[in-house]
């Protein structure tokens, strides 16, 4: 490559240590390109690393439904299909037989015929766990339990963790979140850098663009395979990021901010019962438990209710797998909510008055504003079960196309490193430093206050950022020194 100082005119000085090159204070929209260049290169060699065990773990958690049956399927499914099931006040009687333990939080009616019904207890030992009775419901034999959260199994909830905590608690969910915030970052910038590409006419192509170069060699191998890629990943990435950060901590809570201003959050169930007066509250109110007076025994509703609850949701029309909790105090109905994460899904809820058999209010999934809708929706697909089998399989191609394109990253940089014996190196050059004071003013106008609110708006993303720029700052002043000694010392 020639060399800056072969190029100055004849009779010029070349540039010393501390002056900057004409191309580095020109200001040009090239900038941009070079800025790019720089904030992926950094993000990928830093945040790549997140990417990698997010997708790995995401991989795993992906087949947790086949996981479940492979584990616990004695448990999740009965032993012959039957032809009419037994009452509820007969499968939470023979539950409650075998396990007498804390008070019936909800039953959870079979998803298909195979399935068992699940009696839902709540125990203060388990904190926000539960306790599931597994009960066939042809036979109403119980067929095991297992501790359960949010319906999970156990199995499920220590992938669910290592996906997004890695079993580190809330400190544990800031690498996630730093995933699904730099994720769509990453993805962006290469597109651009890709896209933008001017050298030949292959680049100006779709097929350029789409397809890898088989004709390549080396470092120009390497990147098509990531970069191309990366293109056909990128619409999947985009929707991991955006939905990871749904449920994030931080972001999320921005996330739900926003929902709340454009009145886009779920309608809520009036849960309350006509003409029943709200019990008072007293100093001894938070240590009652579900069911029991404070300080009392711990006692359960009428199993026979939940058939009754369920006839009236079913009249209703709530059809499918359903969810039948108990009132939470006397002034409150029993709640019918439908289960059902695979599309077409089915949310519907319904507020029940079991003694007038009546339905007192009703949520339903047509009159959730269009972002709770999408919310939703995002979540379920993200977890891969919104369109069951199908799902898993594009979630899994996803990430192993993502931990691909990490691999290739990561060698392209190898291959790029200096092999001359005299200025070896173990990695690739960083590229050079100072692209921001080629951008257009504009861009810096409008940038940095666009920056800004996207820090607040994703704030591990603005605060990682934030660190990134003043270690470069810092490395950049350590540098410049050492240059600046290296010119003063004698002999130089």
């Amino acid at each position: 490559m020639t060399s800056t100082i072969s190029r100055q005119p004849h009779g010029d000085k070349p540039p010393t240590a501390t002056q900057e090159p004409a191309a580095a204070t020109g200001r040009s929209w090239q900038g941009v390109r070079a800025l790019l260049v720089r904030l992926h290169f950094y993000a990928g060699v830093f945040v790549a690393p997140f990417l990698l065990v997010a997708a790995l773990t995401g991989l795993l958690y992906t087949f947790t439904p086949q996981l479940d049956q492979l584990v616990y399927g004695e448990k999740l499914t009965v032993e012959q299909v039957g032809e009419t099931p037994r009452p509820l006040v007969e499968q939470i009687a023979a539950a409650r037989n075998a396990h007498p333990e804390g008070t019936l939080a909800s039953v959870i009616t079979p998803p298909g015929p195979e399935d068992t019904t699940r009696v839902v207890l709540s125990l203060p030992e388990l904190g926000d766990k539960q306790r599931t009775v597994f009960v066939d419901p042809y036979t109403a034999k119980v067929q095991g339990e297992l501790t359960t959260w949010f319906g999970s199994t156990p199995l499920t909830t220590w992938l669910d963790d290592l996906h997004r905590n890695l079993h580190l608690g809330e400190t544990g969910r800031l690498y996630s979140e730093t995933a699904a915030s730099w994720l769509w970052v990453v993805v962006t910038g290469g597109l651009i850098l890709w896209t933008g590409r001017s050298r030949g006419q292959r680049a100006r192509s779709a097929r350029g663009v789409l397809m890898p170069d088989r004709s390549a060699q080396g470092v120009r191998r390497t990147r098509s395979l990531h970069a191309a890629t990366g293109v056909w990943l990128a619409l999947a990435l985009f929707f991991l990021s955006a939905t990871g950060l749904t449920w994030s901590h931080y972001a999320g809570e921005r996330f739900g901010q926003l929902l709340s201003a454009a009145n886009g959050s779920a309608p809520e169930l009036d849960t309350s019962l006509p003409g029943a007066t709200p019990p008072a509250e007293d100093e001894h109110a938070g240590h009652a438990e579900h069911g029991g007076a404070a300080g009392g025994e711990q006692t359960d509703v009428d199993p026979a209710a939940f058939d009754s609850a369920l006839e009236v949701a079913r009249d209703t029309g709530l059809g499918g797998t359903v969810e039948i909790t108990p009132p939470a105090d006397p002034s409150s109905t029993w709640v019918v909510a439908q289960n059902d994460n695979t599309w077409p899904v089915h949310y519907d809820r319904v507020a029940v008055d079991v003694q007038n058999s009546e339905v007192t209010a009703h949520t339903r999934w047509a009159d959730y504003p269009v972002l709770a809708k999408l919310s939703k929706l995002g979540v379920q697909g993200h977890m891969g079960v919104l369109f069951g089998i199908v799902n898993q399989i594009l979630l899994a191609a996803v990430a192993i196309g993502l931990m691909s394109v990490i691999f290739w990253g990561y060698r392209m940089w190898w291959q790029r490193r200096p092999t001359r014996a005299d200025r070896r190196a173990s990695f690739g050059k960083a590229p050079t430093r100072g692209a921001w004071r080629q951008l257009p003013l504009p861009v810096l106008i409008l940038g940095i206050p666009a920056v800004i609110a996207l820090g607040w708006a994703l704030p591990v993303l603005g605060v990682t950022l934030l660190g990134f720029v003043l270690a470069d700052v810092a490395v950049g002043l350590i540098l410049r020194r050492r240059t600046a000694d290296v010119v003063r010392s004698p002999g130089s």
